[in-house]
């Protein structure tokens, strides 16, 4: 069971145009006659709060220059007392440009989507499953926030060349943590030593539960009831499908390592991870699904190859084996020979999932279940276990074959189309 992710506008110092003040200053006082005596003039006093009145008018650069700091202001001077609010009212402008920039570019990368801030520097644990894509890892990463930009991880394992060497297991990472030491730990390998679980072919869902108690002391039953397809269906969309509520066939089999008690929610979704992964993304589901509709007449969804592959797990022992269990089961529901009519798949081991062991003779007849296959057509409703990646192909990929029957045990396998041909196969 495989992903992508505003703009700015140039805006240009646009001030008002210039006007043109006019001022209060006296105009300057007339020239005497050419014979006037001159009058010998006193140092100008300037009044309080009102401009001097000097004889003449002095420019500032040569009131500067004689050290004085009388005289009249030139109108410019006013005009520019007056402009000089502009720049602070410019200047709140950019401050608010700045917050809003902040807010859109920033704040997004500083606190996650339900608004809660992501501190630097947390522990997280992340599990990158086996076999993952760039792309499942990328976003591994930036789920746990161990980086906030898909990019930048990208960048980084571009710079290291690590595109080929990057290695599955459980990471002990920290929050907004640098791109390229993310990169590095992944390319040296898992750096969490913890308790492994290991999870064999065939079991249910009850079967794991009881395996994960032993392991990590978490009990069965709480397993169980988390074990459900609705609490996970928003990120596996694959559960989709998934009948009765019931992870029965996703919790996928292999070794998985925690670091200390893990819960039974993150077993779960490691394991349905690696589903994803293993199955999903390694399979072609669509080709065989094809292939199986063209070559026996028999429609199935995906769903339902996962529950026929269940089956195939519980009654074949190897791959080349299990292609040709499927054979016979896709015979039989395609109606062929003895079976039409009767699409019956007649197996021991859907039966097993309701007895828990051994399949008596009378069982067959007098157990009233969904999963007898003896006296319900088609297919149980859901899968009876977690079957293997192999087991998987190899129902993906059934033997070419006529066959309705087989018989099979530790040592030797018999391949039958006929019911008589089958008898003598034990015989």
């Amino acid at each position: 069971m495989a992903n992508d992710y505003g703009s700015h506008r140039d805006q240009r110092d646009q001030r008002p145009a210039g006007k043109r003040f006019r001022t209060n200053a006296p105009a300057p006082a007339p020239r005497p006659a050419a014979n006037a005596p001159r009058p010998r003039a006193a140092a100008p006093r300037p009044a309080r709060g009102t401009a001097p009145r000097p004889q003449r008018v002095q420019a500032p650069s040569q009131a500067r220059a004689h050290g004085r700091s009388g005289g009249v202001h030139p109108a410019y001077a006013q005009a520019a007392a007056k402009r000089s609010k502009l720049p602070v009212i410019f200047g709140v402008l950019i401050a608010i440009a700045v917050v809003a920039v902040a807010a859109v570019f920033v704040f997004p990368r500083v606190f996650g989507g339900s608004g809660e801030a992501i501190e630097a520097g947390q522990p997280v644990n992340v599990v990158i499953p086996e076999g993952a894509t760039g792309d499942v890892i990328a976003q591994t990463l930036v789920e746990n926030h161990v980086v906030e930009d898909a990019g930048e991880y990208y960048a980084a394992v571009k710079k290291l060349g690590a595109e080929m060497q990057l290695k599955p297991g459980e990471y002990r990472f920290e929050t907004l943590q640098d791109p390229i030491s993310v990169v590095k730990q992944l390319v040296a390998g898992p750096n969490v030593e913890g308790v492994k679980l290991t999870v064999p072919e065939g079991k249910t869902v009850a079967q794991t539960a009881s395996i994960v108690e032993e392991v990590y002391g978490i009990s069965a039953d709480d397993f169980i009831a988390q074990a459900k397809a609705s609490n996970y269906v928003a990120d596996f969309a694959f559960l989709s499908e998934a009948a009765d509520d019931s992870l029965e066939g996703f919790l996928f089999p292999k070794t998985y390592t925690f670091q200390g008690t893990p819960t039974a929610d993150q077993i779960i979704r490691a394991m349905l991870g690696q589903f994803q992964v293993d199955v999903l993304d390694a399979l072609d589901f669509n080709a065989g699904l094809a292939s199986i509709k063209a070559r026996f007449g028999v429609e199935l969804t995906a769903y339902q190859l996962l529950d026929l592959a269940s089956i195939v797990e519980r009654e074949g022992l190897h791959a080349e084996q299990r292609s040709h269990v499927a054979s016979v089961f896709l015979n039989r529901l395609a109606g062929k020979g003895d079976f039409a009519g009767r699409p019956y798949l007649q197996s021991d081991a859907t039966l097993m999932y309701v007895t828990g062991g051994e399949v008596a003779a009378n069982d067959i007849q007098t157990i009233d279940s969904p999963y007898n296959s003896y006296k319900n057509a088609g297919l149980p409703p859901t899968p009876i276990c977690s079957p293997s990646a192999e087991a998987i192909n190899a129902t993906l990929n059934p033997t070419d074959s006529n066959d309705l029957y087989f018989f099979i045990t530790q040592d030797e396998e018999f391949f039958s189309e006929t019911y008589d041909d089958h008898q003598k196969s034990w015989e």
